[in-house]
């Protein structure tokens, strides 16, 4: 068949509109073989389906809101099961109804959750509660609760849910951009993101860390964004400079309009108004764009490269990222300042409390606050308290000890349909997807120190920016379920290399029918994964001989 046949198919997946060049990230086709058939007829198929424009436009939005759609019913479906405060919904279920009510987080009584399960809910205290994580998360949560009431366990999680479903839909558009421009890889990763079951779990229950990944990833697909419109702004500079001056631009320009750049210091100020973990991303993603900034100048011709984006750039990045991210933490604790109830609200108003000295000036509302700040940061590097399902973050990549959410054994006597059911709750990954992930991301740690290719490099600054601080609290309790905030980049090391896989739809037949096959095959096997697993995703109750059978480790129970 002709090499020109399947020429919409070949923009469609590997190149995309406006981006015509080969950067590597490829499969190795010699082109030594030019007198062998390329192609299949499933390539020539697809170019012919997307052959008009009216088509491709389908495609091209058709196909991420499809995969957004899979997400939404997998994390919609039956949601408000079950009725009860699950793990750390106790906390912040009960945080974000007392943060609509009193405007900041307040304290319950010792039996308050079999009274909230049963619909009692004002019952909360006007005592400010010591929390220890910002109250974004919260507040997220508790827009469902103004929308359905406290008493609907719906209403607890919907917000989450929304979130979860966002996330795939920009993980899709933020794949399609990396990977040139190619809706059906895009679709690949949401896909993968929608039908994983740590995904699923962490967007059907209300907990804080969901919130995390959503807006660490909004200020990823920020970063990506301005690689390309500061690569393009340093070209116009270079040019309009050196028209005038051949060896103008030694040090290269100070680009103060860096928009995504802003874009990206406000999601990551959001990722931390939900947890503090959200600031590993800002100090990550701050550092990779001095190293990005460099690279484009040395790449420009810049003498000196280095220094320019160091100490020239560099501040301005900086300034461009960083106060935005604290502004936007400090207006999270709104509540905390407008009201007089927040725990240690007034700790600089007592006796022998209040800075004295140089900083006897500042107001005592924010010496309060940072107390409050530096109480909360002890706590959480020090928490030491064991938990059976703690995880040692050296194990998450592996999945060794994933987090039971809920558990209710049941028999007979209480509607179990055989001797002994269990309605279970676990934020276990489809193990099919999650291992294959973390292989395809120890690839792409060889393939970055082998091609240097940049968008590696950029999915695994996401990877590290996640999961590589928590190493430094291994002695802390910490669980499987962080992994959600680094779960999209791990998606999108196994779509890279998927891509690799599949290859270019003008690659030698028996190479590209290789691919699509391994493909298919792969996507087949995790959707049937996923099925088997659903029951300990969504608490439905099943047979304890059935439950059994997805113990796959010792670990996992």
């Amino acid at each position: 068949m002709s090499v020109d046949a399947p020429k919409i198919a070949i923009d469609d997946i590997i190149d995309g509109p406006g981006d015509d060049g080969h950067d590597g990230f490829e499969a190795d086709d010699s082109r030594d073989d030019v007198d062998e058939p390329r192609g299949t007829r499933l390539d020539a198929w697809w170019g012919r389906m997307l052959s008009t424009p009216l088509r491709l436009r389908l495609w091209y939005w058709g196909g991420p809101i499809a995969v957004t759609l899979l997400a939404a019913v997998l994390r919609l479906w039956n949601l408000g099961n079950p009725h009860s405060l699950v793990f750390d919904e106790t906390f912040y279920v009960k945080d974000a109804y007392t943060l609509l009510r009193n405007g900041v987080e307040s304290t319950w009584p010792d039996d308050a959750d079999a009274r909230f399960n049963a619909g009692d809910t004002d019952i909360y205290n006007s005592d400010g509660s010591y929390v220890v994580h910002p109250p974004l998360g919260k507040w997220i949560i508790a827009l469902g609760l103004a929308v359905f009431g406290a008493g609907d366990s719906f209403g607890w999680r919907i917000s989450t849910a929304i979130v979860g479903i966002l996330a795939v839909l920009l993980i899709t558009v933020i794949a399609r951009r990396l990977f040139r421009g190619s809706t059906l890889i895009g679709v690949i990763a949401g896909f993968l993101l929608a039908i994983d079951g740590h995904a699923i779990v962490m967007s059907r229950v209300a907990i804080l860390d969901n919130s995390i990944m959503f807006f660490a990833l909004l200020g990823f697909g920020a970063i990506l964004l301005d690689r390309d419109w500061n690569e393009r702004r340093l070209t116009l500079w270079l040019d309009r400079r050196r028209a005038s001056d051949p060896d103008a631009g030694s040090w290269g320009p100070a680009l103060w309009w860096r928009p995504w750049l802003l874009a990206a210091g406000l999601a990551f100020g959001l990722a931390s108004s939900v947890k503090w973990s959200g600031l590993y991303f800002l100090a990550g993603f701050g550092l990779y764009v001095i190293v990005v900034d460099m690279l484009a100048r040395r790449r420009a011709g810049i003498t000196f490269w280095a220094t320019g984006a160091l100490l020239k750039q560099g501040p301005i990045s900086f300034l461009l990222m960083v106060p935005i991210a604290v502004v936007t933490y400090f207006a999270a604790w709104t509540g905390w300042f407008a009201t007089a109830t927040g725990y240690y609200r007034h700790w600089a108003d007592e006796a022998g409390n209040a800075w004295t000295g140089a900083l006897a000036w500042v107001p005592h509302s924010l010496q309060s606050f940072w107390h409050y700040e530096a109480a909360a940061y002890q706590w959480n590097i020090s928490l030491a308290t064991p938990h059976p399902y703690q995880a040692n973050p050296f194990t998450w990549l592996f999945m060794i000890r994933p987090t039971s959410m809920y558990y209710l054994g049941t028999t007979s006597e209480n509607g179990c349909p055989v001797d002994s059911c269990s309605d279970a709750i676990t934020s276990l990954g489809n193990p099919i997807i999650w291992w294959a992930a973390t292989a395809a991301a120890f690839y792409l740690v060889y393939r970055l120190a082998r091609y240097r290719e940049w968008r590696v490099g950029l999915i695994l600054m996401g990877l590290a920016a996640g999961y590589l601080p928590w190493l430094l609290y291994a002695n802390r309790t910490v669980f499987q379920f962080y992994t959600i905030a680094f779960e999209p980049y791990l998606m999108l090391a196994l779509t890279a290399v998927i891509a690799l896989i599949l290859g270019q739809p003008d690659d030698v037949t028996w190479r590209r029918q290789r691919g699509i096959g391994v493909v298919a095959v792969f996507l087949t096997v995790a959707v049937l994964v996923s099925v088997f697993f659903w029951p300990l995703w969504t608490g439905e109750r099943i047979p304890f001989w059935y439950w059994q059978l997805h113990i796959w480790l010792p670990s996992w129970r």
